[in-house]
């Protein structure tokens, strides 16, 4: 039974994942199966995944059958008008095709729309989550509440309430050149909304006016204009804009029934409440018709009959809020990067204009600081190294370098991704070749220049230098974890002998340093030394023991296990504490292995007593140089024996 409910959930948690990355097509197949898997007496769990699947199938383009879904749900009278909030966002978007949207308009409308206020983004502020939303509709929410934090609308992550908001540079410049109407209608908005405050309706009506001549879709200007209207009792104008705003925007929450009038109050209830299993009826019977359908929608005499008693609550920028679904991962997500084929902004972007200021690239992987400055990531995570502070502004980030936690700009990869294709496609192509040579495990391998290191030996490390820094995470970056140690030398600059260390784990600090668990590899000699980035690189060749075979091999076995006696005999000779520190840094020590010839660098139990007999790297080096077992044995023989005769235990 618990075995049958763990995997339950791992199912329902990838259906989540599948929403979350818009495969909607997944989710709804995975809430099929585990639809039919419900058993008896679990009609609460089975009504909620079919209002799951329905919810999919419309985000999908599958209305037909979605309004199967929601019929099964309203006949058995669980269906509420909340539900319905997707397959209703889908068919607005009909309907809004339908109405004289162009494709370029619906491009910016789309990718340029704050996902509170559903408006052209004003003052574009970027959270730590990658979401970005008005400056506004941010400090109108932060006002509104009590709580030491709010949430992304559309992640759902934590808001910490204190601070300023602050403008995304990129974002901001880019709206301002590319859209320079649409930007000065919400300037003009933002300042009739200040002279409307301060009662001067007619000098604020004027404002709008000049804003809605130059955004005469925008559902806001419409809205906020309406009520100046209704304020100055010009009811006809106030009207004809309220229409124009739903239609623009019908499932916007702002526009509200009014709700002070009894009769109309009880008249919709008994509409939204009673005849819903009636209207997803008349819609289910016309599924076919719906497939693709891209008529417009008309409002029904009773909906005409409480528009016209509809009124504004307010004046302000973004009241709006989203309407959520029943359940929490079923939030309202951006929709999907429009065609760019008429977007009559697609050939006119300059790639400047969404460039990083630290590599002088088009951003890859853009990241946008809370003090609203775009880098690519990697460009940001090396300044990161050094100090944690925006290398723009000087303004101290000190839970980048803490936390190390980045989340993607999305609106900016939309951007870039609709905008600049080909420009993006070549900066991948570029960002990969540079990853494929990084990842190199022969060629330009970055070298840590400490210390003698040993295959299968642990050897921690604690890393403070920035470009150290930049080293250890490339190598966890790019998948291999694996980096070169070598000695230091005053004339090379390192030894042409070395050893390959594996990261195991890495433990972060505030201050940006770590300490790094690695264990070592396999052996390699240097054949030419370079640099990369700060930090040493070199191209090598990796050592191998030579095999022995038949007599060769018997007096080779001989000999290896007399050293081994010696050794273990040695080993067991020293007194306690110390013992208790060896064992406490390098573990125990390694038993004869079966095949001494198995591993290409021989026998673990070697190296394991390289590493912990008290010699100087110096002296350590001419072993890991050897390609022989028979001349490491001996050396390591003639070394015991020094042991045993000249130093104390």
């Amino acid at each position: 039974m618990g075995a049958e409910g763990s995997g339950k959930e791992e199912m329902l948690e990838l259906a989540t994942e599948a929403f979350r990355a818009r495969d909607f097509q997944l989710a709804a197949d995975i809430y099929e199966c585990q639809l039919r898997a419900i058993r008896a007496g679990q009609e609460d769990e089975r009504d909620e995944l079919r209002l799951k699947r329905a919810h999919c199938l419309a985000l999908g383009g599958r209305l037909a059958e979605s309004l199967e879904e929601y019929k099964l749900l309203s006949q058995q009278g669980i269906l509420r008008p909340q539900h319905l909030e997707v397959l209703v966002e889908r068919l607005a978007e009909a309907m809004r095709s339908s109405q004289g949207w162009t494709d370029g308009e619906q491009s910016a409308t789309r990718l340029l729309s704050c996902l509170k206020c559903t408006g052209t983004l004003y003052e574009p502020v970027t959270l730590q989550c990658g979401h970005t939303y008005c400056r506004n509709c941010l400090e109108r929410e932060r006002e509104g509440t009590r709580a030491p934090s709010t949430h992304c609308k559309l992640c759902k992550d934590k808001l910490h309430a204190s601070g300023t908001y602050r403008i995304n540079v990129v974002l901001n410049s880019f709206l301002n050149k590319y859209f320079p109407a649409e930007t000065r209608a919400l300037t003009l908005r933002n300042e009739g909304n200040v002279l409307y405050k301060n009662k001067k309706p007619q000098a604020a009506l004027e404002k709008y006016r000049e804003a809605n001549a130059l955004a005469p879709k925008d559902h806001l200007l419409l809205s906020n204009r309406a009520q100046i209207n209704a304020s100055l009792r010009h009811f006809e104008d106030a009207l004809h804009d309220g229409n124009a705003a739903c239609n623009l925007q019908p499932t916007w929450s702002k526009e509200k029934i009014d709700t002070t009038d009894i009769g109309v109050r009880k008249e919709w209830k008994a509409h939204a409440c009673g005849n819903l299993t009636n209207t997803v009826q008349m819609m289910s019977d016309n599924k076919d018709a719906l497939k693709n359908s891209s008529t417009p929608l008309t409002l029904t005499s009773l909906e005409q009959k409480n528009t016209q008693k509809r009124k504004y609550d307010h004046i302000n920028d973004d009241k709006a809020e989203i309407i959520e679904g029943n359940s929490t991962c079923f939030r309202r997500a951006r929709a999907q990067s429009p065609s760019r084929e008429h977007d009559t902004q697609s050939d006119l972007v300059d790639p400047l204009d969404l460039e990083c200021s630290l590599c002088m690239r088009l951003l890859y992987e853009p990241i946008t600081t809370p003090c609203g400055h775009t880098f690519c990531l990697k460009c940001i995570e090396r300044c990161m190294d050094h100090s944690p502070k925006c290398p723009l502004c000087k303004e101290v980030l000190p839970e980048y370098q803490t936390l190390r936690k980045y989340s993607r700009t999305s609106l900016i990869e939309e951007l870039i991704a609709h905008y600049l294709p080909e420009e993006l496609a070549e900066r991948k192509r570029v960002n990969d070749d540079e990853m494929a040579e990084l990842s190199n495990l022969n060629k330009a391998v970055p070298i840590f220049i400490c210390t003698m290191a040993y295959p299968n030996v642990p050897c921690p490390l604690h890393i403070f230098e920035p470009c150290y820094r930049l080293m250890i995470r490339r190598c966890m970056e790019f998948g291999n974890k694996q980096f070169g140690m070598c000695m230091s030398d005053p004339i090379k600059g390192f030894a042409d002998y070395g050893c390959m260390l594996e990261v195991r784990s890495v433990e972060l600090f505030s201050d940006g340093r770590s300490v790094v668990d690695t264990i070592g590899r396999r052996r390699f000699k240097v054949l030419h030394q370079s640099e990369r980035d700060g930090y040493s690189t070199a191209d090598i060749e990796y050592l191998e023991d030579e095999k022995m075979e038949g007599e060769s091999y018997t007096e080779l076995l001989r000999l290896h296990d007399a050293v081994y006696d010696q050794a273990y005999k040695w080993f067991s000779s020293l007194k306690q504490g110390l013992k208790t520190r060896i064992l406490s840094h390098f573990g125990p020590m390694p038993r004869k292995d079966t095949d001494i010839q198995a591993s290409p660098d021989g026998p673990g139990w070697c190296w394991w007593l390289l590493a912990v007999l008290p010699l100087e790297n110096r002296a350590q080096l001419p072993f890991l140089a050897m390609t022989s077992l028979q001349d490491r044995l001996n050396g390591i023989r003639r070394v015991l024996l020094f042991m045993s005769r000249n130093c104390p235990r």
